[in-house]
């Protein structure tokens, strides 16, 4: 009886780590496409991408469902609890990463005069530092890899410091030319969607820390002192 509970356990947990799998695939994938669909101002990839949402919100509320049924029924302890829990609140950032790219992906067909904009130059280069996070981060949960996870948490400053720079160069088009306002706001929003995608992935780095160690990940001053 207690092997066939140790197995059934064990299945459960892998069964869960491949419902976040499968989420983060497909999160990662939607961040890259919806940069994709806006640059090249392709509305049929945006309709996917936004149509994947609703994939991505099934896959989390499978997690939800196991997740409790694993508490409920298994009662796992400490190494198995901190992986339970990790994977339930990941997957729900995973959604939420999710979502922002949806959002990214629902810009295109609004954003006019995509060319006149030397920050869609700067656009597209940041969402690939958050989407490297999101592939980075998953990869270290599935490795349960605290240092990698660590490292992780560091780029999101890379991310931040893009957006400002974003932010800057698109309040100069809309101060310097009144009739970029809609556009402009409009790519201000993109890139803020980005900035949060790279925070979210900070937040998954910080539980698979967690997850892996049974601590709180340093503050980022501690982790990488100043030089």
């Amino acid at each position: 009886m207690a092997e066939h509970t140790v197995k059934a356990f064990d299945e459960d947990i892998t069964r869960l780590r491949g419902l976040v799998a499968e989420m983060g695939g497909l999160a990662e994938l939607s961040v890259s496409e919806a940069m994709d669909a806006l640059v090249r101002g392709d509305h049929d990839l945006a309709a996917v991408v936004i149509a994947r949402d609703k994939r991505i919100d099934q896959l989390e509320a499978e997690v939800d469902r196991l997740a409790i049924r694993v508490l409920a029924l298994r009662a796992p302890m400490a190494d198995d609890l901190r992986e339970v829990i990790a994977a339930l609140k990941i997957a729900g950032v995973i959604e939420r990463i999710g979502d922002y790219a949806k959002n990214i992906a629902k810009r295109v067909g609004i954003t006019e005069g995509r060319r006149r904009f030397e920050p869609l130059t700067l656009i597209p280069a940041m969402n690939e530092l958050a989407a490297e996070m999101v592939h980075d981060v998953l990869t270290a949960f599935a490795a349960r890899d605290p240092v990698a996870a660590t490292e992780i948490v560091q780029r999101d400053a890379k991310v931040d410091a893009f957006y400002d720079s974003i932010f800057r160069n698109l309040i100069s088009f809309m101060v310097e030319d009144p009739s970029t306002i809609s556009s402009a706001a409009q790519l201000l929003f993109v890139a803020r969607n980005i900035e949060r995608i790279g925070d979210h992935a900070t937040n998954i780095a910080e539980m698979v820390y967690y997850a892996a160690t049974g601590m709180n990940l340093p503050d980022r001053e501690e982790v990488i002192p100043p030089a």
